[in-house]
């Protein structure tokens, strides 16, 4: 089968088309054929070697897949060959097949087209925790959401005004990308590539600062965040797409009672009451028509090296997917 994989770690270019054989799925997995797989930055830090786990080489990246199921182990009784599925998987997805643990597909009948499909089970799960579990959203706080014209970041803006926050601060790099957040939810829209940003975000709370901030870049973007931070306070931190260190004295929480909290979905993945429950919302607010997924750009496989450098350099909005 054809896929993408890399050999080495380093730039959008050290990603290459091989031809690999077909993965045999165990006992409890199903071998599924790839129609469309999420792009992530997950992906992108995998292939810098600055993942949160070890990445072994050669490695197939991509985690979020939609396709059809072809073939399935002989100790597998909840799906049946010919379902459409989307599911996660820790690698693999990059490719024409991909063989996965059965008891975390999630069929999704013939009314949901596959790109979509495939646009919300991380970056949902990553908006929904992150705010939720990790962040503790409370009824009538205010949340400050970085890149929120991205995959996490548009679901994140809806989420939190759909759970209750009175005040969604939206910051992106261009004044379309912002537009878009307010379409989305957003009460206001700051570019974060404007110096002093730091101090609009404190102006539009009147100086009290915001209760929940996510942060996914890292660097000075990490070390502004925090001085935008409310009392009681809670930065969560689920990336670092800047590849830059985040430094900070723990001593500063102490004056306003401050949280600064790391979140990582393979934990969530671990426990399934947490992971089934929070599918079942996410599932339901898109049917209902209250969560829009943006799809930004659909690119072919063979693309996956134009589409990293493409997010990296900050050139895309919404959902990336690539069409197998």
């Amino acid at each position: 089968m054809k896929a993408i994989q890399f050999s080495t770690f380093g730039g959008p270019d050290v990603l290459e088309t091989v031809n690999v054989d077909v993965p045999k799925p165990n006992e409890q997995e199903a071998l599924i054929e790839v129609h469309r797989v999420g792009v992530n930055y997950a992906d992108t830090a995998r292939r810098r070697g600055q993942y949160v786990v070890p990445t072994p080489l050669p490695f197939i990246p991509g985690a979020e897949v939609a396709g059809v199921v072809k073939e399935v182990g002989a100790g597998v009784k909840n799906v049946e060959p010919g379902t459409r599925v989307v599911t996660l998987t820790g690698s693999g997805g990059y490719a024409e097949y991909v063989a996965a643990d059965a008891r975390g597909l999630i069929p999704i009948g013939d009314a949901l087209d596959l790109s979509t499909a495939a646009a919300l089970p991380l970056q949902g799960l990553s908006a929904y925790h992150v705010l939720k579990t990790m962040g503790q959203l409370a009824e009538g706080e205010t949340v400050l959401v970085h890149a929120a014209a991205g995959g996490v970041g548009s679901i994140a803006v809806q989420l939190a005004k759909l759970h209750g926050a009175a005040k969604v601060i939206a910051t992106a790099s261009t004044e379309e990308k912002l537009t878009d957040a307010k379409r989305m939810g957003a009460d206001i829209g700051i570019n974060y590539t404007q110096e002093g940003w730091e101090k609009e975000v404190l102006e539009a709370t009147g100086g009290k600062g915001v209760d929940i901030a996510l942060e996914m870049a890292g660097g000075d973007i990490f070390e502004k965040t925090l001085r935008v931070l409310g009392s009681f306070g809670r930065l969560i931190i689920f990336g670092s797409a800047s590849g830059e260190p985040s430094k900070f004295n723990a001593m500063r929480l102490m004056e306003k009672n401050q949280s600064v909290i790391g979140f990582f979905l393979p934990q969530i993945m671990r426990k399934p009451e947490l992971m089934q429950s929070s599918l079942e919302t996410l599932f339901a607010h898109l049917q209902k028509g209250e969560l829009e997924l943006q799809i930004g750009h659909s690119f072919s496989l063979e693309d996956a090296a134009h589409v990293h450098e493409l997010m990296e350099g900050r050139k895309t909005k919404g959902k990336i997917i690539l069409e197998v």
